[in-house]
């Protein structure tokens, strides 16, 4: 980072480090961590949407169509259960040293995909990207807390959710591109360039970080219990209604696996001397509210990703690439709403009102979609899909924020992985959701689209009630806690 920085040295075993005080990270500063880490953001968006288009090459140079939908589920799942590992471990062991393996890792994988000559190699090596992906979001989030206090953080939140953004419309159509003038291997290839190009960026700017947590032991047992728990309930969610029914002995069985592992994993959490979860935090109820709104919040909006294609090419007439255009506005729409919720958050020094403000605002907004779908022209589920986008992008850095700044700086790793993971099992409960209601009304689109965006709107009034009678955090203007 600056010249004038003093050199990194290891704290000792069980210690924690404490930085220099009065450090303040200058704006260029901030702007060289944020370059490397925009970077590993940009890779792990684009590589959860940039196969889609590519799946039937897949199948027909493969030979083989009937698991492929594991090369997106396998990547999703590894990737997911293994982000509150990658945050303790940051803490611990420092932000780069964590995300640079975890990059050498993702590329190698990726040449594994590229290389691919069946369906199950190609599932393993996705398998294998999301063990290295993991890292990427959790360590990067946790670097923005490390150099730029709780409620300066609003001000660069634009670069975060213009990159997700951008990374959802350009990672299909990317792909398809990919795939219909070169070949689907190419969609891997393409992953060491950009790859190594992170690499670069994130060593050099995550120089001057150092750990910032107790470099103690590490808990093994805690993390093959996560990885074993979330695995589990995130491949029933996956599986249900397509490789088994809802209602089978498999189902049942892995459903069971999941909850005995978690019921596993709080038992051992609370005896483990070095926990990987952050128990102090989580005993906090404003922390678990924080968790639960972040969740549902996600629940919401990808059912709503999922609902509203749909919705256009069948109710509205429109073909898939049509519908693609149309739920842009959906997008920009939450890159909107996260850059305005971070000007309020940085103003105001609270989270709570604008987190209320944007679960109201998408609630409504998926309350008018289920009143009349596939009413009117284009206009009004494209307008009313970018007031959902608007709301629920307020809580993207907002519930981001909020978490990390009840985290002693030691914990911030954890606080971050936690934080998403509970985004991601939401995310994949409000697919699994939104897809069960279209398939009951098979027979009757328009009331299958009815249920799914009311079922929307009442995750968020949940989590609207949540977040009225959770405690407001107050943001503090240094990266310390005071």
């Amino acid at each position: 980072m600056s010249r004038n920085f003093p050199a990194a040295t290891p704290p000792a075993a069980g210690r924690v480090y404490t930085p220099p005080a009065g450090r303040v990270y200058t704006h260029a500063e901030r702007l060289r961590v944020i370059a490397g880490i925009l970077m590993c953001t940009l890779l792990t968006a684009l590589d959860q949407t940039v196969v889609l288009p590519a799946i039937p090459q897949m199948a027909a140079t493969l030979s083989g169509g009937g698991q492929l939908s594991w090369v997106v589920s396998a990547y999703l799942l590894t990737n997911t259960a293994t982000t509150p590992i990658y945050g303790k471990l940051s803490d611990q062991m420092g932000r780069r040293a964590v995300l640079a393996p975890a990059l050498v890792f993702f590329i190698l994988a990726s040449v594994l995909c590229a290389l691919a000559d069946s369906v199950p190699m190609l599932i393993a090596g996705r398998a294998l990207q999301g063990l290295g992906g993991g890292a990427l979001m959790a360590v990067a989030q946790s670097a923005v807390a490390d150099v730029i206090p709780p409620r300066e953080r609003g001000r660069y939140q634009a670069f975060f959710a213009g990159t997700w953004a951008f990374s959802s419309i350009a990672g299909p159509i990317a792909g398809g591109f990919i795939t219909q003038h070169l070949s689907w291997r190419y969609i891997f290839w393409a992953n060491l360039p950009l790859g190594l190009l992170a690499l670069g960026l994130s060593w050099r700017g995550l120089a001057g970080l150092v750990p910032t947590g107790a470099r103690g032991r590490i808990d093994y047992a805690g993390a093959a219990l996560v990885l074993f728990s979330v695995g589990a309930l995130l491949l029933a969610l996956s599986a249900g209604g397509v490789d088994f029914p809802w209602v089978s002995a498999p189902e049942a069985g892995i459903f069971a696996a999941g909850a005995v592992g978690l019921a596993v994993l709080v038992w051992q959490q609370r005896r483990a001397t070095a926990p990987l979860l952050p128990g102090a935090l989580l005993a906090r109820p404003a922390y678990r509210d924080v968790l639960l709104v972040s969740g549902l919040n996600s629940a919401a909006l990808i059912g709503a990703v999922f609902l509203l294609p749909l919705l256009l090419q069948w109710l509205y007439r429109q073909s898939p690439s049509a519908a693609g255009l149309d739920v842009v506005p959906l997008l920009f729409t939450t890159t909107i709403g996260a850059f305005a919720a971070g000007q309020v958050t940085r103003r105001t020094g609270g989270v709570r009102p604008v987190i209320l403000a944007g679960l109201v605002v998408a609630g409504v907004a998926f309350a008018l979609l289920a009143a009349a779908p596939g009413a009117g022209g284009l206009v009004y589920p494209v307008g009313v899909s970018g007031l959902a986008g608007l709301g629920m992008g307020c809580l993207m850095p907002s519930t981001l924020i909020a978490a990390q700044s009840q985290a002693a700086r030691g914990d911030v790793g954890a606080a971050t992985g936690t934080l998403l993971l509970a985004r991601a099992l939401g995310g994949a409960f409000g697919a699994t959701m939104a897809g069960a209601f279209l398939a009951i009304a098979r027979e009757n689109l328009v009331h299958g689209f009815r249920q799914g965006f009311f079922a929307c709107a009442v995750v968020q009034a949940v989590a609207a009630l949540l977040a009225w009678r959770m405690q407001d955090v107050q943001l503090r203007n240094t990266v310390e806690a005071g």
